[in-house]
């Protein structure tokens, strides 16, 4: 059997990139970065990551790298009003995120143009401290900058600004940390973002914290792994930028930073391949490119397919069945399962071919559905009529059949195909290493289950697979950001159920 395997591509968040008719069109107000990220200019990138139309007022000019910040020049107040009028004069104006302002006359002029445009969403990141340390905010704005917290929805602070804004030293710890943004959200009435960025530890958490009933709880929090990385430039930009985009969109701040939050993770564990200056570079804001060029998906998917494949490779049963020593019970109560399996399976390929857009792709699910009830149920029939085997559908084969006839009834074609796709790649994948060390044990006729691995080695099979993963590739293509963030979701669930089913003849047999 020809190899099935796909090179990884690591994203696990895949998002529109060009704006739509309907993409929500966002102002930054921010310092500009000539080094391009941070500021408006990482601002930009993240708008447009999220299926955004990106708008931008300069508040102050930088002299920056990856280095640090060597000089900053604020041009006049009244020039950026003028740019603040010329735009909502004339645009609609879905959300706003505040980065960088300088200085108290900046701060008036913005608390004002918020007073009387009253934009829908706004988001506040309180930038005071660059990365690099450099002061990104003169002392005496200070107390200005409060005065613009309560027109913010949320605020973004990292940990030494939450600290700053509230007059008090930095949080040492995650509940101080979410301490303190308990405090801020309840003084200015708004939600506030608590980051761990700045906190030690493998974990990085994030939540959002409000104590006036905005949120279905008063903290909500997502956890995320730290990326070990010193490429970080630009970070709370592009988050905050991001957050504004997709609440545009959601208008459900817990939804948006699920969404948000595994792109910027990505985004920080591809950052390296930018290979941008010799300091603190910025994250990777289009990671998610290559996974909407052809092949591209299907890494991805593939990437999340490894985990689950290293598993079931490591089962009992799977050992067992490859050496000859697996007990008949356990595999007349795999045959058993796997027929119930199939007749549920089937129902969903056919589901499939009824969704297809294009005749080849209806033709091909719904041969693999007849195939499901004529070829290899068939297969199983033969072994388990001179057999016994426990009647009655197992937990697993439940939970799995029911996954996929749920996903079924209420998923895109594309989020269908995502979930099908497991039981034809790993089990490919499974079956290529069961064959070939099957031959390379002088593929015995003495093996209790010779029969059962030769068909492992059919061509077919492995074709209908790459066929499949093909057409799985091209429907996220032409899937939206959300759809493809749901087929990445179904697809880890059946590669989960499928290493359960494998394990479950141990566990019920």
């Amino acid at each position: 059997m020809p190899a099935l395997s796909y090179p990884s591509l690591s994203s696990s968040s895949v998002y529109p990139l060009a704006a739509g008719r309907d993409a929500p069109r966002v102002l930054s107000i921010a310092g500009s970065d000539p080094s391009g990220g941070a500021g408006i200019q990482a601002d930009l990138k993240s708008i447009s990551a999220h299926g955004g139309y990106g708008m931008a007022a300069i508040t102050a000019l930088t002299a920056q790298n990856t280095l640090g910040v060597s000089a900053v020049h604020v041009p006049p107040v009244e020039f950026l009003r003028q740019q603040l009028n010329a735009i909502s004069s004339d645009i609609a104006i879905d959300a706003v995120k505040i980065g960088m302002l300088g200085d108290a006359g900046v701060i008036l002029v913005v608390r004002e143009w918020l007073e009387e445009v009253r934009p829908a969403v706004v988001v506040l990141d309180p930038v005071m401290v660059a990365t690099s340390g450099d002061r990104l905010l003169t002392e005496s704005a200070g107390e200005a900058l409060r005065s613009l917290l309560p027109l913010a929805d949320l605020i973004t602070p990292n940990l030494p600004e939450l600290a700053m804004l509230l007059g008090e030293p930095e949080a040492a710890d995650w509940a101080s940390a979410l301490d303190q943004g308990k405090r801020l959200a309840a003084e200015y009435g708004n939600t506030v973002l608590v980051k761990g960025g700045h906190l030690a530890g493998s974990e990085c958490p994030d939540a959002l914290v409000n104590t006036s009933g905005l949120l279905r709880q008063d903290v909500v929090e997502v956890a995320g792994p730290r990326i070990a990385t010193k490429n970080s430039h630009g970070t709370g930009c592009s988050l905050s930028s991001a957050l504004a985009t997709v609440q545009a969109r959601t208008g459900d701040w817990e939804a948006s930073l699920r969404e948000v939050k595994p792109w910027l993770l990505q985004a920080l564990v591809d950052s390296s391949k930018l290979e941008v200056g010799s300091g603190n570079g910025p994250v990777d804001h289009f990671h998610h490119q290559r996974s909407l060029r052809p092949g591209g998906f299907a890494a991805t998917m593939w990437k999340e397919a490894v985990p689950e494949l290293e598993k079931i490779h490591e089962l009992d049963f799977i050992q067992e069945l490859q050496s000859g020593q697996l007990p008949e019970s356990a595999f007349s109560y795999y045959l058993a399962q796997d027929a119930i399996y199939l007749n549920g399976y089937s129902r969903v390929l056919a589901r499939a071919g009824a969704l297809a857009p294009t005749e080849e792709e209806q033709l091909f699910w719904a041969m693999g559905s007849r195939q499901c009830l004529e070829v290899e149920s068939e297969l199983h029939r033969n072994w388990l009529s001179t057999r016994e085997a426990s009647g009655g559908t197992g937990p697993v084969t439940k939970a799995y059949v029911d996954h996929l006839l749920a996903t079924s009834a209420s998923g895109s074609y594309a989020v269908v195909l995502a979930a099908i796709l497991p039981c034809y790649w790993l089990y490919a994948e499974v079956g290529q290493k069961l064959h070939a060390a099957f031959v390379d044990a002088g593929a015995s006729t003495d093996h209790p289950y010779a029969e059962w691995l030769r068909t492992y080695a059919d061509e077919e099979f492995a074709s209908a697979t790459r066929a499949a993963i093909k057409f799985t590739d091209a429907a996220a293509i032409a899937a939206s950001g959300r759809e493809r963030v749901e087929m990445l979701q179904a697809f880890s669930q059946s590669c989960r159920y499928e290493t359960a089913f494998f394990d479950a003849p141990r566990l019920y047999a």
